[in-house]
C-alpha cells in the first residue's frame, strides 16, 4: 500500500514538473511572440519599441553617454556665445614685443560680416541642438526624431565653427607679429570640438538603439535627469553673469566669462577683480548660488560615477568573489581527495550500516585523519581554510606519493603540449590546483560567515576602486592640463613643465596664489574649459580619499588616543583576547601568584551556600530551551517588526549576525507549512528559502539588511493571518457548543475544540432519544438529584415528544452514543425555537 502510494506521489511529481515544463515553454513562445511583435526588423536592425521588457546591454552607451551629452551641449553653447560676442583678431602694442606686447593689451580688429553670419547660425544650431535634447530627455519628442536632430544640428554647428576658422585663416589671417588670433577664435575652435564630441556619442548611443540593445528612450533614473538639469542652470547661470559684470566693469565678454569662472570655482587669482561698488555688490549673489549650483552637480556627478560603477564593476566582482568561493568549497573528506586528486581512502568501499547514513566531515575530523592525507603532502588547516602543499617524493610512487607508478610516457609533441596546458592537465597546472586554498563549508554558519567575508572584500573593493578612478582622472588632466598651458604661455611667460604642473595644482586645490595665472588668449579659454572638468574632479577624488586614506588616519588617531591620553575600557581584555598566547602566559602567571598567596595563607573549605550559589551557565540554559508554540512565534514576529523599524534609522545601516539572522529565518519560516506552500509564498509574495551565497542571498539585494528583514517579517504576518483565517472559516464544518446560559458558543481558539467537560453534549440514547449529558461528571455527584425536567421537541419520532434528561441516567452505557452533526443541531435548535415561538 506505501509502496502504490510512492509510485502515485512520484507519477504525480512526474506529471507536475511536465505540465510546469509545458507551462513554462507555452509562456516562453508567448514571450517569444511578445518579442517579435515589438521588435521591428530591417536587414541586421533591430528596432524595439519605446518600453519593452527586454534585457538591455551597452549600458555606457545608453546611460553615460546621454549624460555625457548634456553637459558638453550647454558649455558648447555658453563658449559659442562668447566666440561670437567676440572679435577673432586683435593688434598688438609694440608690434608684439614684450613687455609692452601682451595679449590682454590688443585693440579688436573689425570681423568680416560673412563671419558673423555665419557665427550666428553656428550658435542657433547649437540652441536647437541641445533643445532637442532636452525634449528628448523629457520625452515629449520621440526618440527616433529627437536624437537625429540633435546630432545633425550639432554636425550643422561644429561644421560651421570649422568652416569660419579655415577662411580666417586662409582669407583674412593676423598678419604676425603685430596681429594675434583672440580669445573669440579659440572659444570657437573649443565649441567646435565640443560639438564634435557630442554629436559622435550620440551616434554610438544610437547605433546601439539601431542594434537592438535598448529601447526608444534613454535609460536614466530621477538622480541622472536631475543632474542634467543642474548641469544646464549652472551653464545658464554662468553665462547670464557673465554679460552683466561685462556690462557694469568694462570688460569683454571672454574676460567677465574668465573672471567668473575663477569666482565661481573659489580659485581667485586676483588678475580679474571688481573695481567698483556695483560690481561688488554683485558678486555676493553670484557667487553664493553659483558655488550653490557646483556643489549639487559635483553630488550628482559623484552619485553617477558611484552607481555605474556599482552596477557594472561592482557586482560582476562580488559574482566573481562568489564563484571563486564555490570553486573552492569542500564539505567533506571525499570532495577533498577529490579537489586535489588524490585517492580515495582504502575504507571507502567498505560496509556500511544499512541505514546508509554518513556522518560528515568537520575540521576536528580532518586533523585527526593526518595519517591518512599527510603521506601525500603538508596539510594547512586554519578555521575554515585549508591549504595543500604536495610533497616532493623520488620514490617509485610518483610525484606527489600518489600511490601511483611511474609509467614510461610516450614523448608529446609541441602543439600536444600547448593543448594539455591550455587545458590545465598539465602537471604544472595540477601542482597550482592542488596548492590553492580550499574552503570548508560544511554548515549553513559557515556558508553565512563565507558571505560575510564576500562583502567585507566587495566594500573595499568597492572603496578602493573609487579611489583608483579619481587619482587616475586627476593625473590626466593635472599632466595634460600642465602640458597645454606650458604651450599656451610660452610666449608670455615662458612656463617651463614643472612650473605648469605647479600653477596646475594650485589651481586643481584651488588656492590661487596669483604668482602664475593664464596670460595668453589660448591659455583663457582652455583654463574656463579645464578648470570645469579638473576642479570637480579634484572634489570627487578628497571626498573617496575620505572613504579610505582619511579614515584609516582617523582609525590611527583614534587606537593612539585610545593607548595613550585616553584611555580606553576594556582595551586590554581586547588585546589579549586577540594574542591568546599572551593570554594564556599572563593567566598562568596569576594563577602560580595566586596559589603561591593560597599556600602562605593557609587553606579554607567552601561553605555548603556558596556551592548552592553557583548558577547554571548561559549555554545550559541555551540547551534547555523550552518548546515554542505558534502563538508565542506570532508575539515573537510583531517584536522583531517593530525592532527592525527601529533599526532603520539609525545612522549607518544595520549589519546582523548569525545568531539574529537564525532567529530572523525562523520567524519568517514558520508561517509556511510545507514546501509546496513555500514554492506558492515566493512565487505570490517574496522570498522564504535562500542560499547565503547563492544569487538569491539576502545580502546580495539592493536595499539594507533591515529593510529587507522588514519586507519578509510582514509576509510572515501575513502568512499566518492568512492561515488563522482560513482556521476560523473551517468552523462552520465543528459541531456547535452550549455554554451554561444555554446559548450556542464557539471554540475559544479557531480550529481548537472546548473539552466536553466544560460545555453540554447533544447525544442519542438507546432509543433514538435526543439527551443533554451533565457539564461535569464530577461536580454533579456532590450536587443533590433534581428532578428531571422534560422538554418538548418538536419533529421527533415516537409519540411527537422527547424526554431531555438533566443527568445521564436512563442512558445505556453499552451501546456507543453518537455526537449529532452540525446541521442536525442547526435544524433541532430551529425546530425549537419555533416551537416555543408558537
Amino acid at each position: 500500500m506505501a509502496d502504490g502510494v510512492a509510485v502515485d506521489r512520484d507519477n504525480h511529481t512526474t506529471l507536475t514538473r511536465e505540465s510546469t515544463a509545458n507551462m513554462d515553454s507555452s509562456v516562453s513562445n508567448v514571450n517569444s511572440l511578445q518579442r517579435e511583435d515589438t521588435i521591428t526588423r530591417l536587414g541586421k536592425l533591430k528596432l524595439r519599441g519605446k518600453t519593452d521588457d527586454l534585457p538591455q546591454d551597452w549600458w555606457f552607451a545608453s546611460t553615460a553617454i546621454p549624460l555625457l551629452a548634456a553637459t558638453i551641449g550647454p558649455l558648447a553653447n555658453v563658449l559659442s556665445i562668447a566666440a561670437l560676442v567676440s572679435k577673432w583678431r586683435v593688434r598688438l602694442p609694440n608690434n608684439g614685443q614684450l613687455p609692452e606686447g601682451t595679449d590682454d593689451a590688443g585693440v579688436d580688429i573689425a570681423d568680416p560680416h560673412w563671419e558673423i553670419i555665419l557665427n550666428a547660425i553656428s550658435l542657433a544650431c547649437g540652441f536647437f541642438g541641445n533643445f532637442c535634447l532636452l525634449l528628448n530627455f523629457t520625452k515629449r519628442v520621440r526618440y527616433i526624431v529627437a536624437l537625429p536632430a540633435t546630432i545633425i544640428s550639432w554636425y550643422f554647428a561644429t561644421g560651421i565653427l570649422i568652416g569660419i576658422t579655415v577662411a580666417m585663416n586662409q582669407y583674412v589671417p593676423p598678419i604676425r607679429p603685430g596681429e594675434t588670433y583672440s580669445q573669440g577664435f579659440w572659444h570657437a575652435v573649443i565649441a567646435a570640438v565640443l560639438y564634435l564630441i557630442g554629436s559622435m556619442l550620440l551616434m554610438v548611443n544610437m547605433l546601439g538603439y539601431f542594434l537592438g540593445h535598448y529601447p526608444q528612450h534613454f535609460d536614466l533614473d530621477d538622480d541622472q535627469r536631475t543632474l542634467i538639469l543642474q548641469t544646464m542652470m549652472f551653464f545658464f547661470w554662468l553665462a547670464a553673469w557673465a554679460a552683466i559684470f561685462a556690462r557694469v566693469c568694462g570688460w569683454s565678454y571672454a574676460d567677465a566669462l574668465y573672471f567668473c569662472d575663477v569666482t565661481v570655482l573659489t580659485i581667485g587669482f586676483g588678475d580679474f577683480v571688481a573695481d567698483n561698488d556695483v560690481g561688488r555688490g554683485l558678486v555676493f549673489p553670484y557667487s553664493v548660488i553659483g558655488i550653490i549650483f557646483l556643489g549639487l552637480m559635483i553630488n550628482s556627478i559623484r552619485k553617477f560615477a558611484a552607481s555605474m560603477s556599482k552596477d557594472n564593476v561592482i557586482k560582476k566582482h562580488q559574482l566573481h568573489e562568489r564563484e571563486r568561493t564555490f570553486g573552492r568549497s569542500v564539505t567533506s573528506e571525499k570532495e577533498l581527495r577529490e579537489r586535489l586528486g588524490l585517492p580515495p581512502r582504502r575504507d571507502s568501499n567498505a560496509r556500511r550500516p544499512s541505514t546508509g547514513a554518513r556522518k560528515p566531515s568537520t575540521i576536528a575530523s580532518l586533523k585527526t585523519r593526518r595519517d591518512s592525507l599527510d603521506r601525500y603532502g603538508h596539510f594547512d588547516v586554519q578555521g575554515r581554510t585549508i591549504t595543500f602543499k604536495e610533497r616532493k617524493s623520488h620514490t617509485k610512487g610518483g610525484r606527489g606519493g600518489a600511490g601511483r607508478a611511474n609509467k614510461p610516457k610516450a614523448p608529446l609533441s609541441r602543439d600536444a603540449k600547448l593543448q594539455e596546458r591550455a587545458t590545465g592537465k598539465s602537471s604544472q597546472a595540477k601542482r597550482a590546483n592542488r596548492r590553492e586554498k580550499l574552503v570548508l563549508l560544511k554548515e549553513e554558519k559557515d556558508r553565512f560567515e563565507a558571505m560575510r567575508e564576500i562583502q567585507a572584500h566587495t566594500h573595499k573593493f568597492e572603496q578602493y576602486f573609487a579611489l583608483s578612478m579619481s587619482v587616475f582622472a586627476f593625473g590626466i588632466l593635472w599632466c595634460v592640463g600642465a602640458a597645454v598651458f606650458m604651450v599656451a604661455e610660452h610666449r608670455i611667460q615662458g612656463l617651463s613643465y614643472f612650473e605648469s604642473l605647479y600653477f596646475c595644482y594650485v589651481s586643481l586645490l584651488t588656492i590661487g596664489y596669483g604668482d602664475f595665472s593664464p596670460k595668453s588668449n589660448a591659455g583663457k579659454p582652455f583654463f574656463v574649459l579645464w578648470s570645469l572638468v579638473a576642479i570637480p574632479t579634484m572634489t570627487i577624488l578628497i571626498s573617496d580619499m575620505s572613504d579610505t586614506v582619511v579614515s584609516a588616519i582617523n582609525r590611527g588617531t583614534f587606537t593612539l588616543a585610545d593607548w595613550t591620553v585616553m584611555p580606553k575600557e576594556g582595551l586590554w581584555k581586547d588585546f589579549l583576547e586577540s594574542n591568546p598566547r599572551l593570554r594564556d602566559w599572563l593567566e598562568r602567571k596569576t594563577k602560580e601568584r595566586e596559589s603561591k598567596k593560597r599556600i602562605e595563607q593557609g587553606f579554607t573549605l567552601q561553605t555548603p551556600d556558596e556551592e548552592s550559589a553557583i548558577e547554571p551557565t548561559l549555554e545550559k540554559l541555551a540547551e534547555e530551551r523550552p518548546e515554542v508554540t505558534e502563538h508565542e512565534l506570532a508575539r515573537k514576529l510583531a517584536l522583531a517588526i517593530k525592532k527592525t523599524a527601529n533599526d532603520l534609522r539609525a545612522d549607518s545601516p544595520k549589519k546582523y549576525s548569525y545568531e539574529e539572522w537564525a532567529e530572523f529565518t525562523r520567524l519568517i519560516r514558520f508561517s509556511s507549512e510545507d514546501r509546496e506552500s513555500v514554492e506558492q509564498d515566493e512565487e505570490e509574495e517574496g522570498l522564504v528559502e535562500w542560499d547565503w551565497i547563492g544569487e538569491d542571498s539576502p545580502m546580495l539585494a539592493d536595499v539594507t539588511e533591515s529593510e529587507w528583514i522588514l519586507d519578509r517579517l510582514c509576509e510572515s504576518l501575513n502568512r499566518y493571518t492568512r492561515k488563522q483565517a482560513k482556521a476560523k472559516r473551517s468552523l462552520t464544518d465543528e459541531p456547535l457548543h452550549r455554554d451554561h446560559d444555554g446559548n450556542h458558543s464557539y471554540p475559544a481558539h479557531p480550529g481548537r475544540r472546548i473539552p466536553k467537560t466544560n460545555s453540554p453534549v447533544l447525544s442519542r440514547g438507546p432509543s433514538g432519544d435526543i439527551q443533554v449529558l451533565p457539564l461535569d461528571k464530577s461536580k454533579n455527584k456532590n450536587k443533590p438529584k433534581e428532578k428531571d425536567k422534560e422538554r418538548e421537541v418538536p419533529g421527533s419520532s415516537g409519540s411527537g415528544s422527547t424526554a431531555v434528561h438533566g443527568s445521564d441516567e436512563g442512558v445505556d452505557r453499552e451501546e456507543p452514543q453518537r455526537e449529532m452533526q452540525g446541521q442536525e443541531v442547526v435544524d433541532w435548535a430551529l425546530r425549537r425555537d419555533s416551537q416555543r415561538g408558537s
